[in-house]
This record gives structure tokens, sequence and C-alpha cells, in this order.
């Protein structure tokens, strides 16, 4: 079976193929995203994850759900807002809620944070997924969140490999606590997000690799439009 793919598209937005060969979406924002490589917007996808409803997550998200015709999972107030936007195919959960769709174990978690359109419409908790994939591995996407104790918890239940983890401070962790949330997830991988998009948010990938020296925890640095698997 193939391994996973992960292509990063900037800020917090990437494109997954998993070893089954579904196409995962988390976070699309390509549309005014200064990060997104130009012309790689998504041209199939099984299923959209999204985190929360800020723009710099779920701008474009209706129009590729449109497009492509995949399936979104989000907490309810948002897959709500998206069926007012003509999406159809969403699943709506909460917070420790689990489903199986496309082949893949989706568990939403906490996650500590905001969540509205620009028009501050409510649009619910923010939340993370924890992703089980067809060949057993499992990923947690964290979503934007400052570090929480019940990180702990993520750890203890679901063991996820691979942490994509918001690094880029002010608005998130910054790399420090991002280090500290890799080691309570006890990961082998970490795939710093929610970085070098604006000056504002100045945490690093170096930075990140800096406070996780020793750990045995490998930081997956990636350049937007890059792939890696």
């Amino acid at each position: 079976m193939p391994n996973l793919s992960i292509t990063w598209l900037g800020h917090s937005a990437f494109s997954l193929v998993t070893p089954g060969g579904k196409t995962v979406l988390f976070d699309p924002w390509y549309t005014g995203n200064p990060s997104f490589p130009a012309g790689r917007e998504p041209k199939i996808a099984d299923l959209i994850l999204l985190s929360h409803g800020h723009s710099d997550h779920s701008a474009d998200a209706a129009a590729t759900a449109k497009a492509t015709g995949a399936t979104v999972v989000g907490i309810y107030e948002v897959t709500s807002w998206l069926r007012t936007k003509g999406v159809q195919k969403v699943e709506p959960m909460n917070k420790g809620g689990t489903i199986t769709t496309h082949g893949l174990r989706v568990t939403m978690t906490d996650a500590r944070h905001s969540s509205s359109v620009d028009d501050l419409t409510y649009l619910g908790e923010p939340a993370g997924f924890v992703v089980r994939l067809e060949n057993g591995q499992t990923i947690f996407y964290a979503g934007d969140t400052c570090l929480f104790g019940d990180m702990k918890i993520i750890a203890e239940l679901y063991r996820p490999e691979i942490a994509f983890l918001p690094i880029g401070d002010r608005f998130t962790m910054g790399p420090d606590t991002a280090a500290i949330a890799a080691r309570w997830l006890g990961v082998k991988q970490v795939v710093p997000m929610h970085w070098g998009t604006f000056p504002l948010l100045t945490g690093t990938a170096t930075q990140l690799k800096e406070h996780l020296a020793g750990s045995g925890i490998e930081v997956l640095e990636l350049q937007p439009g890059q792939t890696a698997s």
C-alpha cells in the first residue's frame, strides 16, 4: 500500500493523498492567501476537513466542495453555514464524536481558539481532527489552537504518529509551545503550519527544530506547493 502523501498549500491548507488513494483537503484557503502557490487549486478531492470558520481557513471551502464534489466534515455550525452557500454533501459532527467516511475514521477533538466568518457570524467552536488512515496510521490536525493539557489525552486515546501543528504565534501556539505539544502527543513527526504567511506570524520552522532538538521528533518543513511522502 502506498505511503501517505502530504502537500502544503500555504498557511494551514494541505492536500493529502491517503494510502488508499483518497484525497483529503484541510482548511482550504487559496484566494488571497499570499503563501498559496499560484495555479495549485485542487481539482480532485474526496473529503474536506474544516477546523473552524475564520476566512484564512474556510474561504475556499464552499467553492472547492462544489467544484470537486467533496464531502465537508466540520462542526455542526460550520456545516450548517456551508449549506447556506450551496454545499450539499456535509458531515456535521462535534467534539468527541467519530465518523467513518470514505474509508477513513475521523474523530473531532478540542482546539482552543475562536470561530466566526468576517461578518462575525458565530460558527461554533474551533476543532481539531484525528484521522485513522486505511493502513492504520493515525494523524492529528490540530487546527488553530494554543497548547492545552488534553493533548496528553489525545496521545493516550489515539496515539497519532504525525501532528500538524500551528507555530506562527500571536494567534496560535508559537514554536516553543508547539514543541511541548509534539512531546505530549508522542508523535514521530511534526508538520508545521500557520506560519510564514504574514509578518505578524513570527514563529518559524527553524525555531521549532531548535526547541525539538534531541527529542527524536522530526520536523517536516515543507515549502508551499511541496509534496512529501
